[in-house]
């Protein structure tokens, strides 16, 4: 039996040709351009073949690598008739191969530390309702990402949480009390770094929101935001030079490692 061979987009094909010629006429390889983006050589060359549809971060990225001034960005319109593609599932993959993560988390605590009773209770708090597989299946996907903390060679995962994020009681008492021994065990880890913003905190850098940012396996540096209805990438290189700034700020004004062990500690014993 043949197996059918994969129909190629042609709007595929002109945005690969658009981009290749682009890359050409700076007098760059596609292993030139490797190094000034998240995506590695083989992905390159399958956009600029025309046989894979890049998402949005991808289209982004390129289009500033090669100073294309939103050039490719109007260009890939054409790919997305029914609205651009998910970019969470992109960041998953980028997560999935990072050489380190910074996470500023402020409303909710960042998926790879929770614990699966954690994780239930919020997928079971999103509106309009999530019926029990959607659940079941959302949580084992949370769960799986969770992989990266235990990774070899292991990542660098730093996170600064707000302090309103350790006293939300989603699930019930008994969830939260877990959450927090999980963060304790979570910061007993040798490559994870964890922080606490105290609310008693009068100056912080972080009042423009939660962010990630993630250095993938070629050491290019990306931000990505999430909000309500919503996320998007970050990386040009002044967006990405600020973001840095931003949370480099924001860890010197949290708490250290150490008094937040001991921070999250007084607040499991009902001490604060």
């Amino acid at each position: 039996m043949t197996q059918r061979k994969k129909k190629t987009s042609p709007a595929a094909k002109v945005f690969g040709a658009q981009s290749r010629m682009m890359r050409e006429r700076l007098g760059w390889t596609m292993k030139d351009l490797e190094k000034r983006v998240p995506y590695t050589e083989s992905m390159i060359a399958k956009v600029e073949r025309g046989e894979r549809v890049p998402k949005p971060p991808y289209v982004v990225a390129v289009d500033e690598a090669l100073a294309a001034q939103g050039l490719l960005m109007e260009a890939a319109k054409l790919l997305w008739e029914d609205g651009p593609p998910e970019w969470t599932q992109e960041y998953l993959e980028l997560e999935a191969d990072a050489l380190a993560l910074h996470v500023y988390s402020t409303h909710i605590l960042h998926g790879l530390l929770q614990t699966e009773d954690f994780t239930r209770a919020v997928f079971q708090s999103l509106r309009p309702s999530l019926d029990e597989e959607e659940v079941e299946r959302a949580v084992q996907r949370r769960l799986a990402t969770q992989q990266l903390l235990y990774r070899k060679p292991a990542p660098r995962l730093a996170f600064v949480l707000e302090e309103a994020v350790l006293r939300k009681m989603i699930g019930g008492r008994e969830v939260w009390e877990g959450q927090l021994r999980h963060l304790l065990k979570c910061a007993a880890l040798h490559n994870v770094q964890l922080q606490v913003m105290p609310n008693s905190r009068e100056t912080n850098a972080g009042v423009d929101g939660p962010m990630v940012l993630l250095e993938t396996p070629n050491h290019c540096i990306v931000g990505y935001v999430e909000g309500q209805r919503g996320s998007y990438f970050l990386s040009d290189p002044e967006d990405i030079s600020e973001l840095n700034h931003v949370y480099g700020t924001i860890q010197s004004q949290a708490l250290d490692p150490e008094a937040s062990v001991a921070f999250i500690e007084r607040l499991l014993a009902g001490e604060l």
